[in-house]
This record gives C-alpha cells, structure tokens and sequence, in this order.
C-alpha cells in the first residue's frame, strides 16, 4: 500500500518531530508494566513512547495501539501525550479497524485544531472511509464520506502534500459511485422497471463523464426511452381494448320516443 510504504520511509518520523521536542527522560513515571515475578517496574514516559513507536515501526499494531492508549490515559498532559494520540489512532488504522481509527482521527482533530499533522489526519480521515468502499451492489456511504473528507482537506489545505494525494483518492470513489450508479441502473433495467433505470443512467452521465461509462450509458439511455415508449404504448392499446370490451358489454339503450309510443298505444 502507497500510503503504509510513505509512512515507513519516513512520515512517521517527520510527523514525530513537528508534534514533539526530541524525547528526553520525563519527570513523571508509569507504574503500568510488570517485571517477570509480578512486581512492578518504573517506565519512563519516553521509554514508553519510544516503545509505543518500535511496536508500530515493525508492525505490531495492536501493542502500539495498547501503548499509545496507556501513555495518553496515564499521562494526558505531558508532551507525549498528543504523539500517543496521533500513533495510536495510525495503529488502530493499520490493524485495518477503520471505525475506531477514524474516531481517533476526529477526536485528535477536535482537541488539536492548529496542530501543523493536521492535514494528515484529515487525509487519514478519508482513507478510513475509503478503506471501508466495497462493491457496486453494496451501500455507498463510506464512499460519499470519503469524497467529502478528500474534498474538504483540499479546500482547507490545498498546498498540502496530502492534498494532492487525496485528489487520486476522490478519483478512485467517484469511480466507485459511478460503478454504483451503472449497477443499479442494469438491474433494475433487467426488472423491466425502465423509468428507475433511465433515472440512474442520466445521473451517470451528468455527474461522472469521466469515469468510463459514458458511452454505456448513452446507449442504456437510448434503449430506456424506447422501452418506456413501447411500454406506453402498449398500455395505451390495452386500455382501449378494455374500453371497447366495456362498450360492447353494455345494454342497448331504449329509445325515449319508442317507450312512449308504445304507452300511447296501449291506452287506446
């Protein structure tokens, strides 16, 4: 993955550095691991960072993510404390638990507004989304909030070099969206439900040109109108057999000056 392979050449340490000074021994001490008879052994707060980070560097998420949780909880205010936040949420997001990840994500956007790893997270925001696209026949949901994510981190940081990255990543969901909107229309083309069909069709055309249905749907459209002209057709043909039908069934009307001649004659 392009992203995973960023990350391990280098983004982790450059979004450790912006976020923390170096790590020097802190002041405050965990009592939160064990030695091996039980008793517990003190943890400096930058030996539990450096070993949150260890974790997560050889791909141990689920310790990374058990440590950055342990030094945010037991240490909310020292300078690790916004490195906890940010890793554990990347761990989480790495053990692929999309959900939670994006939780993490949000929490860390919400309390570090101005943090300069911002235009990561939201990035990282949209990618638990994307991550969680599945195929044309299902909900799209993840899809529609990855593009939201991906467009408002390129609004709100467009010189970002995550920007750019998320502009790939928009591409690839409105592709999904459109391969949606193409799936949907075909069946319910197939259930001869041409009205529902065409509607989908048009919408492919006129919000995806460029995702390779275009032309597709251009024919599907075609065959949608004549359908729904030869459906009306024969509707309209069915209906006015069914009212010569009622016409033909009906009683002859008796004549009003018949009726009162035949009276006349017989009073006489």
């Amino acid at each position: 993955m392009r992203l995973k392979k960023l990350f391990n050449q280098g983004l982790l340490i450059c979004l450790a550095a912006v976020l923390l000074m170096p790590l020097t021994t802190g002041c405050g001490i965990f009592k939160s691991l064990f030695g091996d008879e039980g008793s517990e052994i003190e943890v400096l707060p930058d030996q539990l960072a450096q070993d949150g980070m260890e974790a997560l560097d050889n791909e141990n998420y689920r310790t990374a993510a058990l440590i950055f949780r342990e030094l945010k909880d037991r240490y909310p205010y020292s300078k690790y404390a916004i490195l906890a936040e940010l890793k554990m949420a990347d761990s989480l997001y790495f053990k692929e638990l999309y959900i939670e990840a994006a939780e993490a994500y949000r929490e860390f956007e919400r309390l570090h507004p101005k943090n300069e790893a911002i235009p990561y997270v939201i990035y990282q925001i949209g990618m638990c989304n994307f991550q969680q696209i599945q195929g044309p026949d299902r909900d799209q949901t993840p899809t529609v909030e990855a593009i939201q994510t991906f467009t408002r981190l390129r609004e709100t940081f467009p010189d970002s070099r995550f920007a750019s990255m998320a502009l790939a990543r928009i591409t690839d969901a409105q592709n999904a969206l459109a391969g949606h909107e193409w799936y949907v229309g075909q069946f319910y083309y197939k259930l001869n439900m041409y009205p529902a069909a065409l509607g989908r069709f048009i919408s492919l055309v006129k919000n995806y040109p460029d995702t390779g249905y275009h032309s597709q749907a251009l024919e599907q459209i075609k065959a949608c109108r004549q359908k729904i002209e030869e459906q009306n057709a024969a509707t309209a043909a069915w209906e006015a057999e069914q009212k010569q039908k009622e016409e033909a069934e009906k009683p002859p009307e008796k004549k009003t000056g018949e009726t009162g001649g035949e009276k006349a004659g017989k009073s006489e």
